[in-house]
């Protein structure tokens, strides 16, 4: 498996628990069990998760001409 391969691994990684994490926060957060700090870390959260998304496009876009083997 190359670098390129488990680079993608990772950030897909990285953004499904960003985004699994940020949903858990703002749901602890909205039912009256959390308190400003759970909408902080939610909002946070997801907006690494939009980061990481933009963050693959560019990565992937930068070596399309590279192999993932």
């Amino acid at each position: 498996m190359s670098l390129k391969a488990i680079h993608i691994v990772f950030i897909m990684a990285s953004t499904l628990l960003a985004i699994g994490f940020g949903a858990w926060s703002l749901n602890n957060y909205f039912q009256d069990l959390g308190t400003r700090a759970d909408l902080w870390m939610g909002l946070g959260s997801v907006g690494m998760a939009l980061a990481l998304v933009c963050y693959g496009v560019y990565f992937l876009k930068k070596l399309k001409n590279v192999s993932y083997l």
